[in-house]
């Protein structure tokens, strides 16, 4: 089978970081990244969850300007945040 180069941009530390790790698992990058792509096409999915925060949901978010306005407006009632020793 051919094979071919793919170029992946990530930062300096990161890079760093993941020779490291796959140097201490017993493998260089290039075939922890070939596992990653098999996985992918094997199970036709990310071998991993994604998911979003959910404080940025649009619901949230539309909530949240909403309680701004109300406290720019002077209707509502604002609290402070204290922090336990």
């Amino acid at each position: 089978m051919t094979q071919t180069t793919l170029s992946v941009r990530l930062n300096n530390r990161d890079k760093k970081g993941f020779e490291s790790f796959c140097e201490q698992v017993g493998m260089n990058t290039s075939v922890a990244v070939n596992m990653f792509i098999k996985t992918v096409l094997r199970e036709q999915r990310l071998p991993f969850e994604i998911k979003t925060d959910p404080f940025y949901s649009e619901t949230n978010m539309e909530r949240l300007e909403k309680s701004v306005k109300q406290l720019e407006a002077g209707k509502g009632i604002e609290h402070e945040l204290i922090e336990a020793d």
